[in-house]
């Protein structure tokens, strides 16, 4: 019984945050968990130069409402959830994800909540766990479940290392340097056959 588990951005759709540092013409809010290994520290800066910038959630949604899926995304989940459980496993957060997973087909995504002031400043964030995407994948193996997982960044290592089959997907060349043990795709045909191959064997 096999559920795959993905990561969202960078693997499915474009990085928000790179997205919003285009819009705003803010540079330094291009750094992502592929620069940036520790998630909290990560995102209370990012909350800092929102409060510098004076930049809230509508700025961003305003963003996101404009990003449509990587292209051949939506068709490669379609095949894969026609033959496996699927669940998207993101660190971004509903208020975010919500009009892209409308765009991919409403598939179940598990991810985190902004805490937002009446104003519309993002004021925190309530992560879901410790370690979402390993305790995720760990859960589920724990009520019978073998897991197979992809990503791209150095939050996905843990997942995909705890997984019966995991790959990296279109990640940097330091995070595929660093782990040559992981098999690594640029393209969903080429991650979807390893996907079959490791249901099979």
């Amino acid at each position: 019984m096999y559920i795959t588990c993905l990561d969202v951005e960078g693997v499915l759709v474009p990085e928000i945050w790179i997205a919003f540092a285009e819009a705003s013409g803010i540079p330094e809010l291009r750094r992502t968990t592929r620069d940036e290994p520790d998630y909290n520290k990560l995102m209370n800066w990012r909350l800092g130069i929102l409060k510098e910038h004076g930049l809230g959630l509508k700025e961003i949604q305003e963003t996101i409402a404009k990003i449509d899926p990587l292209p051949g995304a939506r068709e490669f989940l379609d095949e894969l959830r026609s033959f496996s459980q699927v669940i998207l496993i993101s660190d971004t957060f509903t208020q975010f994800a919500a009009p892209l997973m409308e765009k991919l087909g409403q598939p179940t995504l598990f991810c985190n909540e902004l805490e937002v002031a009446e104003n519309g400043e993002i004021t925190g964030f309530r992560m879901r766990c410790e370690q979402s995407k390993l305790s995720t994948v760990k859960a589920l193996q724990s009520i019978g479940f073998d897991t197979i997982a992809s990503g791209d960044s150095y939050n996905d290592l843990g997942m995909i290392q705890a997984s019966k089959a995991g790959f990296l997907f279109r990640s940097t060349e330091k995070i595929k340097a660093d782990h040559p043990e992981l098999q690594a795709f640029e393209e969903y045909s080429d991650l979807l056959a390893a996907i079959k191959k490791a249901m099979a064997d």
